[in-house]
């Protein structure tokens, strides 16, 4: 799991704006990053309910590096990873520009990032999965010239049993952050994080019921564009929407019966959700190929998955109902 997830086409903030100096120091958004990185460890840990998370410190060859917090066969949860990346290095040109940055001299750049991304992997099939991260990224030449620097980051749900209800308050805790940030934001990230998280070798089969995602959020000058500060506590807004669009739900179902079937049927849907992070996550492509930490790149990865050979559902089945749930629709 990457500080860098899915790069977009690029979407300015409130149109076409001029690109604002950041106001923002290196320590501030380092003291963002750790302060949502706690948080969510904390969040996590009494949510489990028994377990604890452990922590690896790791170094990125050229130039920063992150701290792994990994709880692994807790009560409520079989696997929860809560990373933060933080440093920079030197990037080349044409790597700055496949993540969406303006490198228009071809010149290498100089990088700092930072961020905080989650997956937890309940044991229960009645409890879903969630992913979120939240992301400062900045290009500077290298006589330390500001080049470019944006925000991105966003959440979503994987469910292994139709709960419709559960969906729709994670959606709707998700367009209250949001407006908290621009009425223009839900109605833009919502059907961004739809079409991005796809398996598109399986004909478009969403990794499952969406959320929201952003990227490229850059502080403008014009009229009515937001500022860095604005921005940071924008991506802050989300970092701690699990509060109240995930924590909710976890409480409400950690009881509710499962048996082996609604087991057979969580490790096939997250045979599809490994399938996703391998074949098409941008952020795992983009840490494999700039050195960063394997085990921490692949944390998102479920501890036990399965591939049943050409499954079929009986109409009516809680399987079918879930599967048709994937379909992207106003949830909120």
């Amino acid at each position: 799991m990457s500080v860098v997830s899915a790069v977009a086409p690029h979407v300015p903030v409130l149109g076409a704006a001029a690109i604002a100096p950041v106001p923002l120091t290196h320590a501030d958004m380092l003291h963002w990053s750790r302060e949502i990185h706690d948080d969510l460890t904390k969040m996590f840990t009494a949510l489990d309910g028994g377990g604890s998370f452990t922590e690896d410190a790791w170094e990125r060859p050229g130039g920063g590096g992150g701290w792994a917090r990994v709880l692994i066969e807790g009560t409520t949860f079989e696997k929860a990873g809560v990373n933060r990346f933080e440093g920079g290095g030197v990037l080349p040109a044409a790597a700055a520009l496949r993540l969406g940055g303006r490198a228009e001299s071809g010149e290498p750049l100089n990088f700092f990032a930072t961020g905080v991304s989650i997956v937890v992997h309940p044991r229960s099939p009645m409890i879903p999965t969630v992913h979120l991260n939240v992301r400062y990224f900045e290009l500077t030449d290298m006589d330390g010239r500001p080049v470019d620097a944006w925000f991105g980051g966003g959440t979503d749900l994987t469910p292994y049993y139709p709960c419709p209800e559960d969906v729709a308050h994670f959606h709707r805790a998700l367009r209250t952050a949001c407006d908290a940030g621009h009425p223009s934001f839900h109605p833009r990230f919502k059907p961004w994080c739809d079409d991005y998280f796809r398996n598109v070798h399986r004909q478009g089969e969403r990794r499952g019921v969406g959320g929201v995602f952003f990227d490229h959020l850059r502080p403008v000058t014009d009229e009515g564009g937001l500022t860095a500060p604005q921005l940071l506590d924008f991506t802050r807004e989300i970092g701690r929407s699990l509060h109240e669009a995930y924590a909710p739900l976890v409480s409400h179902r950690r009881d509710t019966p499962w048996g082996e079937r609604e087991r057979a049927f969580q490790l096939f849907r997250r045979g599809r959700y490994v399938e996703f992070n391998l074949l098409h996550d941008r952020g795992t492509t983009f840490g494999l190929q700039t050195g960063a930490r394997v085990e921490s790149v692949l944390m998102s990865l479920p501890p036990l998955a399965a591939w049943p050979y050409d499954p079929h559902w009986e109409a009516g089945s809680f399987e079918a109902e879930l599967q048709a749930m994937l379909e992207p629709r106003d949830w909120a």
